[in-house]
């Protein structure tokens, strides 16, 4: 492996600075482009493998998950969650007089948690000796990355490897009129904080579509969402989709699901949405904002020089996500890519393990990370966790199953905190009752879904996880009484 002969990060700072081009003398065991959880990840244990790493980043440490995604997005969630419980406290015996929600310290204290995790990552970075290139990076060669800084200056950066992390971006469908002053995207909506929007249109009833509905809702403004598909949440169970349009219907939401989005316009001061109901009919929602929440596309533009592009022709397909394989390796032999950029499953938690399961394969060790397992949460309220196979799922791939459906409604802790809608669902195999899916909606599924996670990991029964003790009163041990059904 090649070692650098002494620290990269001041020597590169320096001349690149200066607005010259050098060819550094420092070169690395592995070069990772994108320092977000997957990038970080992968620092942290390729250094742990005593190799000589550094990470290249032209924003700032945490990447999407944590300055523009994930994070950000709770943070205004739990403040619209106390929000929301202080305003129906009375209900349970606590009364409030002049609640208002400020929108400008909720805003600001978003930040502050960011400005709290980001300084917790690069400490790390700095205590393990992994150098930080703040820059655009380009791989212009096998082993060689030119890294140019705001200031137009550059670096020529070598390493025996190099691994791509750069993520994904927000996609702006071609819709008429979506270029439009106040058609904004996700990473838009959160650079405003938690200003009010009195009349808020969401296009896209997914994941971060109906968390972001959730919280306006919960502060206050009205809301519609529009979705295209026949439910909510088209990609996960049906019943959980229902059932979460009526909890958004009841905060005040409007849905409209079989429903294209046409047309924007502006008139006047306002957004007019343009949309098509399921029976044909046109109908137009008025707006302040518009929130386009239709998907991800890969942040690969000018990841790979023309020439690399020119040389590698199947480096990336048509719509930019990068080709791999098994062990994450791109057409170039030397060059690693892993998280969104590749396609698939497009969480935080995914980049992370590929990011570290690559780097144990490129030093000739097994990936360890059970890659085939993998939760995922939507943080609505109760919040929504799955991981697994749906029924339907199962029963398209030929797997014959039993489902067992125990009702939160049965649960003291769910009627403690008032959450009156919600279930656990168990999908495991008829034959042997082996658990192979599991779904929630109910308080602390996000937390709960870790359980099941390793439970469906393990390959354990139904009779096995009921078999354990679990805690009263908790939301917990609903998942032992579904297995028990």
């Amino acid at each position: 492996m090649l070692r650098s002969c002494r620290r990269a990060d001041p020597y590169i700072s320096l001349l690149i600075k200066k607005g010259r081009t050098i060819m550094s003398d420092f070169q690395y065991d592995l070069l990772i482009i994108g320092a977000g959880p997957g990038g970080y990840e992968a620092a942290f244990y390729a250094q742990e493998l005593g190799m000589k790493v550094a990470v290249a980043e032209k924003d700032k440490v945490g990447g999407t998950c944590l300055n523009r995604g994930c994070i950000p997005t709770k943070a205004l969630m739990h403040s619209s969650d106390v929000y929301r419980d202080t305003a129906h406290g009375a209900e349970v015996g606590v009364e409030v007089e002049g609640l208002h929600a400020n929108r400008k310290r909720i805003g600001e204290r978003k930040d502050e948690v960011l400005d709290t995790l980001r300084g917790g990552i690069s400490g790390l970075l700095k205590k393990k000796k992994i150098d930080v290139l703040e820059g655009t990076a380009t791989i212009s060669g096998e082993n060689t990355v030119v890294i140019t800084n705001a200031e137009g200056g550059t670096a020529v950066v070598t390493a025996d490897k190099i691994m791509v992390a750069t993520g994904s971006m927000p996609f702006m469908p071609p819709i008429p009129g979506s270029d439009l002053p106040g058609v904004i995207d996700s990473t838009e909506l959160l650079d405003m904080g938690a200003e009010e929007i009195p009349e808020f249109v969401i296009i896209g009833g997914g994941v971060i579509g109906i968390e972001f509905a959730t919280i306006y809702a919960d502060l206050g403004d009205h809301v519609t969402v529009i979705e295209g598909m026949d439910r909510l949440l088209p990609v996960i169970d049906k019943e959980i989709g229902r059932s979460i349009k009526m909890t958004l219907e009841k905060k005040g939401v409007d849905v409209h699901v079989s429903s294209p989005v046409q047309k924007i316009e502006q008139k006047g001061d306002k957004l007019v949405v343009t949309l098509k109901n399921k029976k044909g009919e046109e109908l137009a929602v008025e707006a302040d904002k518009v929130l386009m929440c239709v998907g991800r596309r890969p942040n690969t533009k000018g990841v790979f020089s023309d020439e690399l592009l020119a040389q590698y022709p199947d480096l990336e397909d048509a719509k930019g996500f990068i080709h791999v394989d098994d062990e994450y390796k791109t057409a170039v032999p030397s060059v690693y890519a892993i998280g969104d950029c590749i396609g698939g499953i497009q969480l935080a938690h995914v980049s992370a393990a590929e990011g570290r399961n690559a780097v144990a394969l490129m030093n000739g060790k097994p990936a360890t990370i059970n890659m085939g397992t993998v939760p995922s949460c939507i943080y609505t309220d109760p919040e929504i966790a799955v991981v697994g196979m749906t029924a339907d799922e199962a029963k398209e791939a030929g797997i014959d199953v039993v489902s067992k459906k125990y009702p939160m409604s049965a649960n003291g802790k769910t009627i403690i905190a008032g959450l009156d809608r919600g279930f656990v669902k168990l999908i495991a195999k008829a034959d042997d009752h082996t658990l192979i899916g599991a779904h929630l909606l109910c308080g602390r599924a996000s937390d709960l879904i870790g359980e099941l996670s390793v439970a469906i990991g393990r390959g354990m029964t139904l009779e096995e996880v009921a078999n354990i003790i679990h805690p009263h009163p908790s939301f917990a041990e609903a998942i032992m009484e579904a297995a028990r059904l």
